[in-house]
């Protein structure tokens, strides 16, 4: 291309953007959300994860768009159109393993996401609304990997399902009419299965595409928080822009791009090497028509679901495994008014927060294998032991967080 050649494109191409521009605030898009927003310049390894997620949920969508056009949401054909795209389907087989297996990504992610948030204090003053923002996607997620895992109809769909909605019954006065609501019969049936593939289709995604939306503007409008948790806009130079802080692009936008790279590599190797991942992704159970005459040996959810499942099956009594089970996730929306510590960043707290950082981790995980393996009185035991440690760290942080010494926090981000 001769030099008038590249002038005369670049001029039409300037035409055009200035066309687009004064219809829609596209320019003013570009600079308020990436090249002139600025991040924190001191981004480490666990920023990676909320672009992962993105990532993912674009994934989910677009594979599961292709899934549903063969997916037969019927009692009688769901099993069968389950089958049929994996075997007769060109690469059906390649859609649903992506799918299945952005599912665990998903919350994989998600968690290491969520960790994140915690140990930096990104969920404090003035990022409240933004941590329940996020709360709420991470609600619908549940929501959303739950009717899933009941569309192919197999084994572990059709009981897992009976179980978890039978819970609703616990409730008093209403419980029994929120179970036939949820079921849309008195047992579940395939209208259970239709109300469940409407909600996954279509209903769900379209909240989280919109809580999706709201997370991301209360971020870029509060700003990023970062690993010593200090507000960048409080130091800026005589342009107005942050000391410490950098345009997100190029500069994030790279750094991500190779960390995507990363995250694709090992994305597909699950993917074509082990789907099933030991029966973690996908279980054998699940591999077998449903049958409502004859029940697994063990009934329980994907492993993502699996800490909240123990905490539900270690209280003896039915109302009281709810009401545990829901307020495993209601303390994470108050979060925000239950810490009183000074500082934000983990690096800054005492001596109390990291011991109490550390009972929540190791009682999550546990209470994930837990919830995964067969009931015993030994494992019972265990698990109301790691429930009381998760719950001690909501309801001992204002007592600790406020209690304990701090360390002084640097006036400017460290590297």
């Amino acid at each position: 291309m001769t030099q008038q050649e590249q002038v005369s494109t670049e001029q039409k191409q300037s035409r055009f953007f200035a066309w687009i521009n004064q219809r829609y605030p596209l320019s003013d898009f570009w600079k308020k959300h990436l090249s002139e927003y600025y991040a924190p310049r001191n981004f480490n390894f666990w920023y990676y994860f909320g672009s992962f997620s993105l990532l993912v949920l674009v994934s989910q969508f677009i594979s599961g768009i292709w899934l549903a056009m063969e997916y037969t949401p019927t009692a009688q054909g769901s099993f069968e159109s389950v089958q049929h795209i994996m075997r007769e389907v060109p690469y059906g087989w390649l859609l649903r393993f992506i799918h299945t297996t952005g599912a665990s990504a998903f919350f994989v992610v998600v968690y290491l996401h969520m960790y994140r948030g915690l140990i930096y204090g990104s969920y404090q003053k003035p990022r409240e609304l933004l941590w329940l923002a996020g709360m709420v996607v991470y609600l619908l997620l549940l929501m959303e990997a739950f009717t899933g895992y009941v569309l192919p109809w197999g084994q572990m769909s059709y009981w897992g399902a009976a179980v978890i909605t039978s819970f609703a019954s616990a409730i008093p006065t209403i419980g029994n009419a929120i179970l036939v609501w949820l079921r849309g019969d008195f047992n579940v049936s395939g209208v259970t299965l239709h109300r469940f593939f409407s909600l996954h289709v279509i209903a769900i995604p379209l909240l989280l595409t919109v809580m999706v939306f709201v997370h991301l503007v209360a971020l870029h409008h509060v700003g990023s928080n970062n690993p010593d948790g200090i507000d960048i806009k409080k130091k800026k130079n005589k342009k107005g822009v942050p000391m410490d802080g950098i345009p997100f692009h190029p500069y994030y936008t790279v750094k991500d791009l190779v960390g995507v790279v990363v995250f694709l590599f090992v994305f597909c190797y699950i993917v074509f090497f082990m789907p099933h991942m030991g029966g973690l992704f996908l279980e054998p159970d699940n591999a077998i028509p449903a049958n409502f005459l004859k029940t697994p040996l063990e009934i329980s959810p994907v492993w993502y679901m699996t800490p909240f499942y123990a905490m539900l099956r270690a209280i003896p009594n039915k109302l009281m495994g709810v009401i545990t089970l829901a307020a495993a996730i209601a303390l994470m929306f108050i979060l925000p008014w239950l810490d009183r510590s000074p500082v934000r960043s983990i690096r800054y707290k005492g001596t109390l927060s990291k011991i109490a950082i550390v009972v929540f981790v190791i009682s999550f995980i546990v209470l994930g294998y837990l919830g995964h393996e067969g009931v015993s009185s030994l494992r019972t035991l265990l698990a109301r032991l790691f429930t009381i440690g998760y719950f001690s760290f909501f309801v001992l942080m204002p007592f600790y967080s406020s209690l304990e010494q701090t360390k002084p926090v640097p006036d400017r981000t460290t590297g």
